[in-house]
């Protein structure tokens, strides 16, 4: 079973390269984020699409901002939107959060907080989210995988200079702890696991070519608990969907159980050709003077 997890930045905006990209790595499992469409538009846009492809599928948005999906070949039961004790934000419960037995696995879509600024009130609901996440996931199945845009890096070595990110949130102990907890409460970061000392991204700013120097940092994740874990056969991000028209600012990671139709490529296919920059030579572009 292959299992994806892709923020695409809105889906509206990515519907050929989305549509190209299903027929070419024909995943079982897709976790979506930053859909920014209402589940009434989401079906409208890709219904009969991913239908004519096999894929059932179920979304949770609020238009504009937000929404995740789950588009499954391989069944979709029990579909949960939200989870127990998911703290709201101003008031509203955001579309950040969707699940599924898939395959008899109970996969999660999750879009998690950016936290925008260290110790702002954003950074507190990032932590309280978290924690929530941990504490409904804990009370869950025994097989589960939760895929997302987690908005942290999990160590200094998912980002391409922690020097840079001093001061930016991402980084901080308070967010690595709470991404920890999910470790301690038996779920593994499978890609960091198949290959513990490699340099890998998820996601690269659009501005200052950061893609094409290799400027990046892993903060998309596949959490998975140790049925679930035992299981993969390959574990690899798709750098090429990061390529060309029109893409999103993150690359699909891909993990596959049990099978690896492409075999054990290696972390990055392709990998970048960019040399390795030294570090503290370049900034953020969202730094401040």
């Amino acid at each position: 079973m292959r299992i994806v997890t892709w923020n695409v930045n809105s889906v509206k905006q990515r519907v050929p390269r989305l549509l190209q990209w299903l027929d070419e790595r024909r995943p079982d499992v897709v976790c979506l984020q930053e859909t920014k469409l209402t589940e009434e538009a989401f079906g409208a846009l890709l219904g009969e699409e991913l239908a004519a492809r096999g894929y059932a599928f179920a979304s949770h948005g609020q238009g504009q901002w937000n929404g995740v999906a789950l588009l499954s070949r391989v069944g979709l039961d029990a579909v949960e939107r939200g989870f127990a004790g998911q703290p709201a934000w101003s008031g509203k419960e955001e579309a950040r959060a969707i699940s599924a037995v898939c395959g008899g696995v109970r996969v999660h879509s999750l879009y998690v907080p950016n936290g925008r600024e260290v110790d702002s009130d954003h950074f507190a609901y990032k932590l309280a989210w978290l924690a929530a996440l941990a504490d409904a996931v804990g009370a869950g199945p025994a097989e589960v995988a939760l895929c997302g845009d987690f908005n942290i890096a999990p160590a200094d070595a998912d980002v391409f200079d922690p020097a840079a990110y001093v001061g930016h949130t991402h980084v901080t102990p308070p967010e690595r702890a709470a991404l920890g907890v999910f470790g301690a409460g038996g779920l593994t970061d499978v890609l960091r696991d198949r290959w513990p000392e490699e340099r890998v991204f998820s996601y690269w700013d659009y501005r200052a070519g950061m893609f094409h120097q290799d400027l990046g940092m892993r903060i998309d994740l596949v959490l998975a608990s140790a049925p679930v874990a035992g299981r993969v056969a390959a574990a690899w991000v798709d750098r090429a969907a990061r390529k060309g028209k029109l893409p999103s600012d993150h690359a699909p990671v891909i993990v596959d159980l049990d099978v690896a139709p492409d075999g054990d490529l290696g972390p990055v296919v392709p990998p970048p050709s960019a040399p390795r920059r030294p570090r503290g030579t370049v900034r953020l572009p969202q730094s401040k003077d």
